[in-house]
């Protein structure tokens, strides 16, 4: 797995349901009142150019263009203000999800968990606005997400902030911070790509 720009390997992958206004649009529900948080284990970890391999037990598999934050030391009960401290720096992610498995559970912990479902890379970059950045999917070289961050429910800062009121982040943890509108299936063969401006393409193969 080409995960060599990981400085430190995370202890957790903590990711926000519904974090973009265009994707509660699309969806239809109203905005939450607080960031809706879940999680992937660590064993879904692939980098860039690495494959996603299709679940048997799934129908659909689906795509989510994310940026993730990658944190740099111990953090617990943090300000918003206080969160760039403790950043070290961002990157793509896609989280891939069993839409049908998903649906069917009524929770997201199986959909959400399967072993290479959570793309990362291809670097981690500083020195960017997380919270006015493009982000897009392309799905065989055809454009399927194109957002910004600036249409964030909760920003980057917040995001942090109460991941950290609920647990302890540790170094080199991700906490993705959802996807914008234009989700969608995957299939075998297929080639997913999430791109994010100052930061480069993630380029992963559905096997």
């Amino acid at each position: 797995m080409s995960l060599s720009f990981l400085t430190q390997k995370p202890t957790k992958i903590v990711l926000v349901g519904l974090n973009y206004k265009d994707h509660a649009k699309e969806l239809g529900m109203p905005l939450p009142s607080e960031p809706i948080l879940f999680m992937k284990p660590v064993t879904a970890l692939i980098g860039h150019e690495d494959s996603i391999m299709y679940p048997a037990q799934a129908t659909r598999v689906d795509y989510e263009a994310e940026l993730a934050i990658i944190i740099k030391n111990v953090c617990k009960d943090i300000e918003p203000e206080e969160v760039m401290e403790h950043v070290e720096g961002f990157t793509c992610l896609n989280d891939v999800t069993a839409r049908d498995l998903q649906k069917r559970d009524g929770q997201w912990t199986r959909a959400k968990s399967f072993d290479t479902f959570c793309p990362v890379g291809p670097r981690i970059v500083n020195g960017i606005d997380p919270n006015n950045l493009k982000i897009q999917s392309y799905l065989n070289g055809e454009l399927r997400q194109d957002s910004n961050t600036s249409n964030f429910i909760f920003n980057a800062e917040e995001l942090v902030s109460f991941a950290s009121h609920v647990m302890t982040l540790m170094p080199g943890d991700i906490i993705a911070t959802g996807t914008p509108s234009g989700i969608g299936a995957m299939k075998k063969g297929d080639t997913i790509e999430i791109k994010i401006e100052g930061i480069g393409t993630l380029r992963n193969y559905v096997e």
